[in-house]
């Protein structure tokens, strides 16, 4: 009825509308825009952070390294010999004096606690010394057999210019001992004089202490000592063990 059509609301323009419509939303819009390149610099800034702070450990060891203490404070019981091997001083305690002369005076055995020593190329003496100790090769095992003690008893005379072949060491073992570092000889001229032929090479206990080799227990029934002790004497009296053929 046209008396109702007074109280209706203009009618807008379905294109007012919609461009109405699309301002007030792209106002809304430009807010979390804006918002999310805030956010996107706050996260940028963060990941730099965390990428630093991965690659400090890697960087750590090598500042450990260079912060080696190169002074010392003197405590009791301390001397420079002392104090030069534990902090692996270049040029041992005669160094250490010289580089400290004018703070310890003219006596190097004197020195007072709580004096402050430079310890001058400590750290450099320390890394030179543990590079050496890690360039070292492994020491060798051996076997606790027969094998294994012929081996040792090489490595050690080859140490000692002891002349002395494997096949002429087993050779003469087989012959007198069977293989057996405890055996002993008890019934022969030796025995009767009170010294028997002991171990895998049948030394008597005068030329086994007569030929010990340095290194080995100085114990007849060790075997590894009774063989090198053997080939030594062999060696004096033969040229080698390789020699040997027979009773020696």
């Amino acid at each position: 009825m046209p008396a109702k059509a007074k109280h209706r609301r203009p009618k807008q323009h379905p294109i007012a509308r919609r461009l109405a419509f699309a301002g007030t939303g792209g106002a809304a819009l430009a807010l979390p825009l804006i918002s999310a390149t805030t956010a996107g610099a706050a996260v940028t800034q963060p990941a730099t952070v965390a990428s630093v702070t991965t690659l400090a450990p890697a960087a750590a060891p090598a500042v450990e390294k260079a912060a080696v203490p190169l002074t010392y404070s003197v405590i009791g019981g301390d001397t420079l010999s002392k104090i030069a091997v534990q902090h692996s001083v270049n040029g041992g305690w005669q160094a250490l004096y010289d580089a400290n002369k004018s703070t310890i005076g003219g006596n190097p055995s004197l020195i007072q606690p709580g004096l402050k020593l430079t310890l001058g190329t400590a750290a450099k003496a320390a890394a030179a010394r543990a590079k050496t100790i890690s360039a070292e090769p492994a020491a060798p095992t051996y076997a606790n057999n027969l094998d294994g003690w012929i081996r040792e008893s090489l490595d050690v005379m080859a140490k000692h210019g002891i002349p002395g072949s494997y096949n002429g060491i087993h050779r003469n073992v087989m012959r007198e001992s069977s293989g057996n570092p405890m055996a002993i000889n008890n019934w022969d001229s030796n025995a009767a004089a009170g010294i028997p032929s002991k171990g895998l090479l049948q030394v008597i206990d005068p030329t086994f202490r007569a030929y010990h080799v340095p290194g080995t227990p100085m114990d007849s029934y060790d075997p590894v000592a009774n063989i090198t002790a053997a080939c030594n004497y062999a060696a004096a009296r033969y040229g080698s063990i390789d020699n040997v053929n027979g009773a020696y």
